[in-house]
C-alpha cells in the first residue's frame, strides 16, 4: 500500500486541541483538508506527521510550538495611540481588532493592555507559543 512522501497531495480530517482539550480547529463536517505534503501550506509539525501514512491510517500527534506556530515574540507587542481609534470605539482588553500592514495584508490582533495614551496591541498569532494536539485521519493520496 502507497505511503505518504514529501511533494504528494493529500486529503486529511483532523481534529486540533489545546493542552486543556479544548478544540481550536477541526474539520468535522467539512469537505477533507487537501494540500501537497512538505509545501509549507501547512505548519511542519503536521506536515512531518503525515509522512509514511496510508489510506485510512489515524494517529494523535502532539506539535510543539516551534514546528507550529512558533514561541510568541515580544517584538510582536505594537503600542497605538489610544487618539487614532474612532471616536466612538471604546478599547477594552481582549477585544479582538484587524490592523494593515504597509501592503495592505490585514493580520489580526488583541488589545492586551491600556495605558494612559497608548493601546497595547498583541499581534502574534493567536496559537504561538502552544503545544498542539491533532487527531488526523489520512482520507486519501491523491
Amino acid at each position: 500500500m502507497q505511503q505518504v512522501k514529501n511533494g504528494d497531495k493529500v486529503r486529511v480530517h483532523y481534529h486540533g486541541k489545546l493542552q486543556d482539550g479544548s478544540t481550536f480547529d477541526s474539520s468535522e463536517g467539512r469537505a477533507p483538508l487537501e494540500f501537497q505534503v512538505g509545501s509549507g501550506q501547512v505548519i511542519k509539525g503536521f506536515d512531518d506527521a503525515l509522512v509514511d501514512m496510508q489510506t485510512g491510517d489515524k494517529k494523535t500527534v502532539v506539535i510543539p510550538a516551534e514546528h507550529a506556530y512558533g514561541e510568541a515574540s515580544d517584538s510582536m507587542y505594537i503600542e497605538y495611540p489610544l487618539s487614532d481609534f474612532p471616536d466612538d470605539m471604546k478599547p477594552e482588553i481582549g477585544m479582538e481588532l484587524q490592523m494593515s500592514d504597509a501592503e495592505g495584508n490585514n493580520f489580526p490582533v488583541v488589545i492586551v493592555e491600556i495605558k494612559n495614551e497608548v493601546v497595547v496591541l498583541d499581534a502574534n498569532h493567536p496559537l504561538a507559543g502552544k503545544e498542539l494536539t491533532f487527531d488526523i485521519e489520512l482520507v486519501e493520496i491523491i
